[in-house]
C-alpha cells in the first residue's frame, strides 16, 4: 500500500479537509475523527469509546477497527506497555502491521493541550495521552520507538501538523509532499540494545488489558527503556528528500 493518513482528534484535524487524497492514500480515522471528513476507510477506536459518538451509516467499504482487530497486531510489535496505551499510537501500528504501507502521515495527533481555546477539533476534549498511565511516562520516546520500528518496516513516519509544538518526534512535511518522503536511517545496535532490554523486561499483556497489572510493571525499568529509545532517536539520519520537504 502507498500512504495511509491518520487522522486524530486535534485541532489541526481540520486541516485535512481540503486535501485532495489520490487513489493511493488510505484514510484512517481515530475515535471522533471520522467526523472531519466522510472519505475515511477505516474508524479506530477502543473498546470503551461510546456508541452514541459513532457513526450511523458506513459506506460499503469503509471499516471499523476495534480491540480484536489491533491487539494482536499491536502484540506484534511488542505490546502496549512498550508502544504506549493511546490510540494515536495503537493506530500507527495496526496500520503498520495491517496495511504495510510506504508511509504513514499523522494529522491531529500531537498531543498538546493549550490551556485556551479548544483542546480538539470538536472543542474541549479530555486529554487522553496525558492520563496518569505507566505507559505513557513518556510519549516523546514512545514516538520514537514507534518512528523507529516503522523504519525497520521501509515505512516513513511523517507529522503534517503546522502546530507550533508537539509530542511526536516525527519529522514533519506537508500533504503535497508525501510521495516523495523516505525512511530515516537509524543505527540498528542501538534499536537493538533497546528491543533487547524489553525482552529482559517481560513486560507482555496478550490480551493488551495492561492496565489489570500494572503492578507488575516497574516504572524505573520503563524509563530505562525509555531513555533507550530516546537514544535511538538522537542518532536518527533524516532522508535528502525529507528534509528538502519540512
Amino acid at each position: 500500500m502507498g500512504v495511509v493518513i491518520i487522522i486524530g482528534s486535534g485541532p489541526g484535524a481540520l486541516q485535512s479537509r481540503d486535501w485532495r487524497r489520490s487513489s493511493s492514500q488510505t484514510i484512517v480515522a481515530i475515535n471522533n475523527a471520522w467526523q472531519v471528513r466522510p472519505d475515511w476507510d477505516y474508524l479506530i477506536h477502543p473498546e470503551d469509546f461510546p456508541i452514541n459518538r459513532r457513526p450511523r451509516l458506513f459506506k460499503t467499504d469503509q471499516k471499523t477497527i476495534c480491540a480484536n482487530d489491533y491487539v494482536p497486531l499491536q502484540n506484534q510489535f511488542g505490546g502496549f506497555v512498550y508502544a504506549g496505551g493511546t490510540m494515536a499510537f495503537t493506530a500507527a501500528y495496526w496500520a503498520l502491521a495491517a496495511l504495510k504501507p510506504r508511509v504513514i502521515a499523522m494529522i491531529g495527533c500531537d498531543m498538546v493541550y493549550p490551556q485556551t481555546g479548544p483542546t480538539h477539533f470538536y472543542g474541549q476534549g479530555t486529554a487522553d495521552p496525558l492520563r496518569d498511565d505507566i505507559t505513557l511516562r513518556s510519549l516523546e520516546a514512545k514516538s520514537a520507538r514507534l518512528l523507529a520500528l516503522a523504519s525497520r518496516s521501509n515505512c516513513a513516519l511523517v507529522n503534517l501538523s503546522n502546530a507550533p509544538t508537539s509530542r511526536l518526534i516525527y519529522p514533519r512535511t506537508v500533504h503535497s509532499s508525501l510521495n516523495s518522503v523516505r525512511p530515516i536511517r537509524f543505527q540498528s545496535s542501538l534499536i537493538e540494545r533497546a528491543l533487547r532490554a524489553e525482552a529482559r523486561a517481560n513486560y507482555m499483556v496478550p490480551n493488551g488489558r495492561y492496565w489489570k497489572v500494572t503492578d507488575q510493571f516497574d516504572p524505573k525499568v520503563i524509563d530505562q527503556i525509555d531513555q533507550l529509545w530516546l537514544d535511538v532517536a538522537e542518532h536518527m539520519t533524516l532522508n535528502n528528500d525529507l528534509s528538502e520537504a519540512i
